[in-house]
């Protein structure tokens, strides 16, 4: 991805690593549009993607009882795609449920379900609970970061690496060769070992791939036809059309064809694939209170600071919340992987919702999207 990102897609979205984010724009009131031009703005946004240099981009949206569609370039309306980071409030929701029918306790120690695998280089499971993990206050280092992973799975060599299997095991002994963060829970931080040991410990409640868990507590129920869990399936489902990425932090570099590859090196981070109606069915539905209970639904939505920068913002548990720059509240995740873009927001009362994708990974603002869906 691009050296430049928004604030909120950079905390949110990103498998990628080295991403820098910048402020969000300065609030400003618009005036309310006429109802025939309320998507309008974000036609001109998935447009202006493509002008930059994105292959393809699409936007669903709801409002009430209207629903919209928007395509720019290569991408068809009922595409799916890989959804990246959006997968974590997949994983956080199922983690909610256990936690409501008595099965696990959210402040249990990460130790208790998974012993002895969150140790090294000052990493302690012990003393880490899976809120924590959860809401990134755990202080884990994120493999994504570590500079071999990164040469290997996002530079170019990916192209040699793209089929390699990863157990979850591995990703985290990664994390461990080096020193947490910060101390848990004095700090905040995005790390994608925090989601691939979330998916552990709801493998270890269940007895079962977490997957599975995925499938027949949210894919099911809402009948999201279009979602899946890829496990090691290197495919795209049709109807999609290709990613693509640089595989370099230069945006002039050589594009390539990213659509293939092996989900287990995202796993719980990362790893899932879905179309644009099925992401909103699912964020509405969770924020009406169809997938939690009222106690479960409000320790979700019950935030940690991110940065002093971004006051408006704030990480729940697999959730964001951010302001936008008409003062509006929005609540959701981004997802960034190889040549896919992804997010997903609703208002909290999940009746103005947006999910959106950009085939690739080098440019294009999905920020954009999202100011003119509900700024206008």
């Amino acid at each position: 991805m691009s050296a430049v990102r928004t604030a909120r897609t950079v905390v949110a979205a990103t498998l990628v690593a080295g991403l820098a984010a910048t402020a969000l724009a300065a609030p400003a009131l618009a005036a309310p549009a006429p109802a025939k031009q309320d998507h309008a703005a974000a036609q001109q946004a998935l447009q202006a993607a493509v002008d930059a240099g994105v292959p393809g981009a699409v936007a669903q949206a709801r409002d009430g009882r209207t629903a919209w569609t928007g395509t720019a370039g290569e991408r068809k309306g009922n595409d799916r795609y890989r959804v990246g980071s959006i997968t974590k409030t997949f994983v956080a929701t199922v983690l909610l449920q256990l936690q409501a029918e008595g099965r696990i306790d959210l402040d249990d120690p990460v130790e208790k379900w998974l012993p002895g695998v969150v140790r090294g280089n000052g990493h302690d499971g012990r003393k880490i609970t899976v809120r924590q993990l959860l809401n990134h206050t755990s202080g884990v280092y994120s493999v994504t970061s570590d500079p071999g992973f990164q040469e290997k799975i996002f530079g170019p060599g990916f192209l040699e690496h793209r089929y390699d299997r990863w157990t979850p095991k591995q990703l985290v002994d990664i994390a461990m060769t080096h020193a947490p963060d910060f101390a848990p829970g004095t700090a905040w931080n995005y790390s994608n070992t925090n989601y691939v040991l979330a998916g552990m410990v709801i493998e270890k409640v269940t007895g079962r791939p977490y997957g599975k868990a995925v499938e027949n507590r949210i894919i099911k129920p809402l009948k999201l036809r279009a979602t899946s869990v890829p496990g090691t399936d290197v495919r795209m489902p049709k109807p999609s059309s290709p990613a693509y990425s640089t595989l370099s932090a230069d945006p002039n570099a050589k594009v390539h064809d990213v659509s293939k590859l092996s989900p287990t090196l995202a796993y719980a981070a990362g790893e899932m694939i879905s179309d644009s109606n099925d992401l909103q069915t699912f964020y509405r539905a969770l924020l009406k209170g169809k997938l939690l209970p009222k106690a479960e639904l409000r320790e979700m939505t019950t935030t940690v600071p991110i940065s002093p920068e971004l006051p408006g913002a704030g990480y729940g548990l697999g959730l964001m919340k951010q302001k936008l720059s008409c003062g509006k509240e929005i609540w959701g995740h981004g997802g960034g992987i190889h040549g896919s873009s992804s997010d997903a927001q609703a208002t909290r009362d999940g009746n103005h919702s947006i999910a959106l994708n950009f085939n690739a990974d080098w440019t294009g603002d999905t920020q954009a999207v999202l100011e003119g869906e509900f700024c206008g």
